[in-house]
């Protein structure tokens, strides 16, 4: 059974930062790849960034780009999001997915999603 949870959501001013986890539990992520991805009410759940778990390819939507910063520590099985300059158009909830290779960043391409984690953005 897999499982992604996620952590680290909150309220932030505008500028500010915060750093979202997911922990990934139920079974060998090393093939698989890592996405975040955030629904923003009465809005589609859209593609925020995706990662290999060997770290070899990131991919950004071009919204986040040169602000938010995917990564992956393989020994906790772990992925983050730190989100930085953040304005009050990032405030969605944010989930974590996972799906096996290939590598893609189309949401139906995900198998498995976490519960979602609110981040929201005041001005």
């Amino acid at each position: 059974q897999v499982q992604l949870v996620e952590s680290g959501g909150g309220l932030v001013q505008a500028g500010g930062s915060l750093r979202l986890s997911c922990a990934a539990s139920g079974r060998t992520f090393s093939s698989y790849v890592m996405g975040w991805f955030r629904q923003a009410p009465g809005k589609e759940r859209d593609f925020v960034a995706a990662i290999t778990w060997n770290g070899g390819r990131t991919d950004y939507a071009d919204s986040v780009k040169g602000r938010f910063t995917i990564s992956g520590d393989n020994a906790k099985n772990t992925v983050y999001l730190q989100m930085s300059s953040l304005q009050p158009e990032d405030t969605a909830v944010y989930y974590c997915a996972a799906k096996a290779s290939p590598y893609g960043t189309i949401r139906r391409s995900y198998n498995y999603w976490g519960q979602g984690t609110q981040v929201t953005v005041s001005s």
